[in-house]
């Protein structure tokens, strides 16, 4: 799996799928292990924990993570509207500035190996950790019977450092108790951004491959980038203040996402107008940071009336972003 560069810190980052052995720059890492969709603050309390560990014992410092979300494996693909999808998690985690992340493929082999079986095999055989830091409820192995006090005694026996984060009640920025991926799909689904920002740490944002549209925005005098987003993706149908990153570069721009009810009533798509900026976006990837909602998505009479009404939402898309 690739993860563009351009999208991600100048320092080294190291993605590897299914790993059989430990990837170079991740040998002997310290490892924090979870789903962490959305990368919110909870999620950043255990990986700075984890970045402590790693730089006591002078080791890398990497995410142990799953691919699908256990819950679609369970339950059927969508059942999670996933926040980062495993590109964007990476491009979140790069950001904290730990080493990598080590991406498992959970399908029923994985799902059936017991508290025992995952740790000899996998984190001992396979990947060689460190060590290991989770939160305080986390579970694990078949019939999630795994427990942290399971993985201190494994650790003890087999000659890795465990840590156990317990529940933070508050960070830098305040209370981080209602600071869930559950809390923060809530939020989405209700368009409410602001919201998701406070709980995530950071804007909700989306990476993906311009396509080739209808080229409806070229004729109406607003060119969009069109971006198909993750198929589990719930975010309110409408229309948004975003940030656009393109190639280090950031831009203000306004963006609809939804099913164009004046013309189609097609697929859910994301298309973005980008303010101040012109060139060839097609096949490119690019970020868009979602910062206010603006209205919902509706059917316009005519396309004149449309056209009023998208130069309207530019002007308060601006005014979002300029406060």
């Amino acid at each position: 799996m690739a993860v563009l560069s351009a999208l991600l810190p100048a320092k080294d980052f190291v993605v590897a799928l299914d790993p059989q052995s430990p990837p170079a720059g991740l040998e002997g890492a310290v490892v924090a292990i979870g789903n962490f969709d959305g990368v919110h603050r909870g999620h950043v309390a255990v990986l700075k924990r984890a970045e402590s560990v790693a730089v006591k014992l002078g080791r890398p410092c990497a995410v142990l993570t799953f691919e699908p979300h256990p819950s679609d494996f369970f339950f059927g693909p969508d059942t999670i509207f996933r926040l980062t999808p495993c590109e964007t998690k990476a491009a979140a985690l790069a950001r904290i500035g730990i080493d990598g992340m080590l991406v498992l493929t959970f399908d029923a082999a994985l799902a059936a190996l017991s508290p025992e079986e995952f740790v000899r095999d996998i984190l001992v055989r396979r990947l060689g950790v460190g060590g290991v830091v989770v939160g305080y409820d986390f579970r694990f192995g078949k019939g999630r019977s795994g427990t942290p006090a399971f993985l201190v005694e494994a650790g003890a026996r087999y000659g890795f450092a465990v840590e156990t984060v317990e529940q933070i009640a508050a960070d830098s920025s305040g209370s981080i108790e209602p600071a869930s991926s559950t809390a923060t799909r809530t939020a989405l689904e209700a368009g409410d951004v602001v919201r998701a920002r406070q709980l995530l740490g950071h804007p909700y944002f989306v990476i993906g491959e311009v396509l080739h549209g209808e080229k409806r925005g070229d004729k109406l005098g607003f060119p969009t980038a069109n971006l198909r987003l993750h198929h589990s993706v719930r975010l309110r149908h409408g229309i948004y203040a975003v940030e656009v990153a393109i190639e280090h570069k950031r831009y203000g721009g306004v963006a609809s996402f939804g099913t164009r009810p004046t013309f189609d009533d097609g697929a859910p798509l994301l298309e973005v107008f980008i303010f101040d900026f012109s060139g060839d976006l097609y096949g490119k990837t690019i970020e868009v940071a979602f910062i206010g909602f603006i209205r919902d998505e509706q059917k316009f009479a005519s396309v004149d009336e449309l056209v009023a009404q998208m130069r309207r939402d530019g002007v308060r898309a601006r005014e979002i972003l300029r406060n």
